[in-house]
Order: C-alpha cells, then sequence, then structure tokens
C-alpha cells in the first residue's frame, strides 16, 4: 500500500509484539468484514439496538456520491449571486470534520462552534452582503446552533437582505428542523443519512456541504476513502484498521488509558481535533476508554517523555517518541481512523455509538437558564487574587494566592490521572489560552487535555463523565464586555455560555471530580495572571 493512495499504520515493535495477539483475534473473529458489512452483533446484544442504525458511515464514500453534483450546482449559484463567504453554525461532528477538511484545503470557512458573544459577533462583522450560514444539526434543538441561527437571521433582515434566502440547513430526514426549513423558506435542506452518528460524519452531508460550498474538493475526499475501504474490510492482522485498534487496545490493557495525538508532517490541518471527539465519544464509558490528548507536536509536552499511561501516535511519519504512526490523504484517514475506533470498542467491550453522559450536562445547564437569577453573577468567589476569581468545588483547596491555589489543584492529581484545561472563552481573540496546555503538562508531568466550552461537550464531555475517573478539571471563563440577545429567547448568549460552563462543573463534581474555575474578570489582564501563576505554582 502507499500511504499517498490510501493509508498506512505502522507500530513500533514492542507495542506490535503486545498488540499480535489482539490483531489476531479480530482477525479470525471477522470483525472488519462484518463491520463493512454493517454487523450490528460486534459490541454484543446490549449494543445491538443502537449499532443497527448506526453503521451507514461504513459505505458513505459510495453513499455521498450523489451530493457532489448537488453543492457544486448550489455553490455555482451563490457565487453567481456575488455570496462567496460560508459561515458554518454547528457543534462537535457537524464542525469538526469541515473545519479540518477546508483548513488542509486552503479554503476560507467561518466555523461558529461557540457561545462566546465576541466570537459570535467578530463573525457578524464579517460582509453580510456576500455570507451564506449553514446551519448543521440532525434535530434542530442543539441549542448553540440554533441561537446562531436566530442571531443570523436577524442580522440579514436589518441589513435589507433576504435570511431565507441565505440559510442552509443540513439536517436528518423528518427532523423538527427540516419541517423548519421548509416552513421557513430556507434557500436549500440537505438531508444527511440518518443512520450515521455525529462523530462518524465527516463524509456525510454535514462534512461535506459546508467544506464543498466553501470550495474544497469534496469528491477527492470519497475517492481518498474509496481507495481505502476494501483494505479496511479485509480480516488479516495487516488491515491498518485491526493494526490500529489492536495497538490501543494492548497499551490499554497495560494502564496506557491515554492516547496523545501529535501531527508530523501530514499535511492535514487540526486532525487530532477531529480524532478526539471519535476516540473519547466513542469509547469513554462504563469508567472505562481511551482518552485523547490533542498536542502542538512532536516536541510537546506529554508527547516527548510520554508515561506509561499514554501511547503516542503520530498523525504522519514516525517521529520522537511515537509509538504509532498513521499516514494516508485525508479521505482515507477519516475512514480508517472510524474503522479502528469500532473495532477498539469491541475490544474495550464498550457500544462506541452512544454517548449516554453528554446529555446530563445539558439538564444541568438547562436547569440554570431556566433560573436566571443564578446566571447574574450573584455567586460569591471563594477567593479574589487581581483580575481572577476563584470557585472550587467540595475539597478543592482555595486557600491562599492564585499560584498557592494552583499548586494545590496540581498536587492532588490522582496518580496516572490528567488534568482538563476548559476554557469558556473566544477561541481568535483569547487564542492564546490554549498555551496553558503545554505549560502546565511540561510543569506538572501529568497528560494535559485542553477544550474550548462549549465545543468539548460534544466531544471529550463524554469521557469526562463515563471514562477512567481519574480527570481534574480546570475551568476557564471570562467576563463579557458586549453582550448578544437570543432573538426569541429568555437568555443572551453570555448567560448561555455561562451556564453552559456552571452546568457541567456541576456534574463532574456530582461524580466526585476536582473542579477549580478560574473567572477572569478581565481577559487579557486575567490571563496574563494565570500564567505567571501556573508557572509560579510549579515552582
Amino acid at each position: 500500500m502507499s500511504g499517498d493512495e490510501t493509508g498506512v499504520v505502522i507500530v513500533d515493535a514492542e507495542l506490535a509484539e503486545k498488540a499480535a495477539p489482539l490483531a489476531q483475534r479480530l482477525a479470525a473473529d471477522g470483525a472488519a468484514a462484518k463491520l463493512a458489512a454493517k454487523d450490528s452483533t460486534l459490541w454484543g446484544p446490549d449494543a445491538e439496538s443502537e449499532a443497527s442504525i448506526r453503521l451507514s458511515w461504513t459505505t458513505l464514500h459510495k453513499s455521498s456520491r450523489p451530493l457532489i453534483g448537488e453543492i457544486e450546482a448550489l455553490r455555482a449559484e451563490l457565487r453567481s449571486e456575488g455570496v462567496d463567504r460560508v459561515v458554518l453554525a454547528g457543534m462537535g461532528g457537524s464542525s469538526l470534520a469541515p473545519e479540518v477538511i477546508t483548513a488542509s484545503a486552503g479554503v476560507p470557512l467561518t466555523v461558529l462552534d461557540t457561545t462566546d458573544p465576541g466570537q459570535v459577533a467578530d463573525a457578524l462583522a464579517g460582509d453580510l452582503e456576500r455570507t451564506v450560514i449553514v446551519v448543521s444539526s440532525k434535530s434542530g434543538g442543539t441549542v448553540e446552533t440554533d441561537s446562531h441561527r436566530r442571531i443570523f437571521a436577524k442580522a440579514f433582515a436589518d441589513a435589507g437582505i433576504d435570511a431565507a434566502r441565505r440559510i442552509v440547513v443540513v439536517t436528518d430526514p423528518g427532523s423538527p428542523f427540516s419541517e423548519l426549513a421548509e416552513k421557513e423558506g430556507y434557500r436549500k435542506t440537505f438531508l444527511a443519512d440518518p443512520h450515521v452518528g455525529g462523530r462518524y460524519s465527516a463524509l456525510t452531508a454535514f462534512g461535506l456541504v459546508p467544506a464543498g460550498l466553501a470550495g474544497a474538493d469534496v469528491a477527492r475526499l470519497l475517492d481518498q476513502a474509496a481507495s481505502v475501504a476494501e483494505t479496511l474490510a479485509e480480516d488479516t492482522a495487516e488491515n491498518p484498521a485491526v493494526q490500529l485498534a489492536a495497538a490501543w487496545g494492548a497499551a490499554h490493557e497495560a494502564g496506557a488509558e491515554k492516547v496523545v495525538l501529535a501531527d508530523t508532517g501530514s499535511g492535514i490541518k487540526g486532525f487530532p481535533d477531529w480524532a478526539e471527539q471519535l476516540i473519547a465519544e466513542s469509547t469513554g464509558k462504563l469508567g472505562t476508554g481511551l482518552l485523547p490528548v490533542a498536542v502542538e507536536g512532536p516536541d510537546a509536552p506529554g508527547f516527548a517523555g510520554h508515561g506509561k499511561d499514554a501511547t503516542a501516535v503520530a498523525i504522519g511519519p514516525a517521529e520522537g517518541a511515537a509509538q504509532i504512526s498513521v499516514t494516508g490523504p485525508l479521505g482515507a484517514q477519516f475512514l480508517l481512523w472510524e474503522f479502528a475506533t469500532a473495532l477498539a470498542g469491541r475490544l474495550l467491550e464498550i457500544n462506541p455509538f452512544d454517548q449516554p453522559d453528554v446529555e446530563a450536562a445539558k439538564k444541568a445547564a438547562r436547569a440554570l437558564l431556566d433560573d436566571p437569577e443564578k446566571l447574574k453573577g450573584g455567586e460569591a468567589p471563594d477567593t479574589v487574587d487581581g483580575a481572577v476569581e476563584v470557585f472550587g468545588s467540595e475539597g478543592v483547596s482555595t486557600e491562599g494566592k492564585l499560584a498557592d491555589v494552583l499548586r494545590a489543584f496540581f498536587g492532588s492529581v490522582a496518580d496516572g490521572g490528567y488534568i482538563a484545561v476548559q476554557a469558556y472563552l473566544d477561541r481568535l481573540d483569547d487564542a492564546s489560552t490554549s498555551l496553558l496546555r503545554g505549560e502546565i503538562a511540561k510543569r506538572t508531568g501529568v497528560q494535559t487535555t485542553f477544550g474550548w466550552g462549549p465545543r468539548f461537550l460534544h466531544s471529550t464531555g463524554q469521557y469526562h463523565k463515563g471514562g477512567h475517573q481519574n480527570g481534574s478539571f480546570l475551568q476557564i471563563t471570562g467576563a463579557v464586555e458586549d453582550d448578544l440577545a437570543v432573538p426569541d429567547r429568555p437568555y443572551t448568549l453570555g448567560q448561555l455560555q455561562h451556564a453552559q460552563a456552571l452546568g457541567d462543573g456541576q456534574v463532574l463534581a456530582e461524580h466526585g471530580r476536582p473542579v477549580l474555575r478560574l473567572h477572569l474578570t478581565d481577559r487579557a489582564a486575567g490571563l496574563a495572571e494565570l500564567v505567571r501563576a501556573v508557572q509560579e505554582a510549579a515552582q
């Protein structure tokens, strides 16, 4: 196989030896061929009902072909009208794949997977005369996406633009959203395959429509997936998906429950963020699973010098501390990783298609939105240090200066545990916050993840509640200078963002996990103080 045409997995000798029995077992069980044939019995009787309606992703390289012409025709129409700026409103699987596709293709796509008022305001400030918004949601009930739709519809109308002509919908057939789109007369509705879950939807309308409208060659993606499909269905230990699943399974059996992902020159932009949702939401349940840790590169803390609790995986050629490397073009990699994750679910004896712990945080956030008094900033911080207010869950020390609080927090992480930094901020204007991941990992020696809230709630949020219960959670929230109202809703974006942070923190605390929330009363000043405190805490 050529890595330029399909997908290749290389596992280092030590891990390959441990993985060989698992690879042989998968091959002997006929697992890969059964998966390609959509056999819903692979994960046991408890998973069969869910799996029976979640396996159409295995043949999307064929079934998604009719979308190509529809996408091209709409793009040509829009361009003829001077509309060439594409905004995507979507969460989780509805946004992560299109972002990887367009970034790798070098075509612009404005992605809204946030409730931060500043980030949404920046998207609104673009040239609305040239803008079409793709609103992607399986049901239409996703609160973030519904808010974006309402805000943009009003902005178009206020600018004298026919909003219905500038809204394109991607949803499931027969969904409430498809009915709303017809009622409102939206420009076009693309119906996705309903038998595909969000994290496996890269090659459905959810991945292809926004990327194709932005100018990416989505036909080529399907060709790339098709080039590896037959290989992934082979019941041999050399099948790259079998190799990858077996390596993860063997590493997990040996205590390596984290999978550290670094790009090593693949040419694919942001792939670890997409793989993060796929792996975490598929495997993180029943107190087990694989925690993906997306890092900045092969020299990053957590990848370089990783401990026995982690497996280092390179997307691209093997480099540095990599134990596994996965090469191949993007379309092939999408399908390869999906096959490997589903097969890993069989080895871990979990259902890779449900997400039983995701709804809890949504319910907690909704309860807070129903009680607006709790969202008016009336919470009394445990302590204040400069521009940072400190809030701790039960058992989390909040005494002393910020550096003292962080020192105690870092010191209390469970052996073999991890730190999750969760930033409910603007991932464009507050982008430097992501540097905290490497800084904390380097100074503590603990595997550290980073997620922008609320988008991680549709990704690693499942693992946090359902996976190995050894995480410590550092939430970062920030003051909102200019809030945005959500039309016909009793809350603002800022209130929604705040409710999502508090709701998830509440659920994590109920699971007995340590939660430290740092609220920046001045975002720029608070971030600078936080970085200094992290450095001081680890000295």
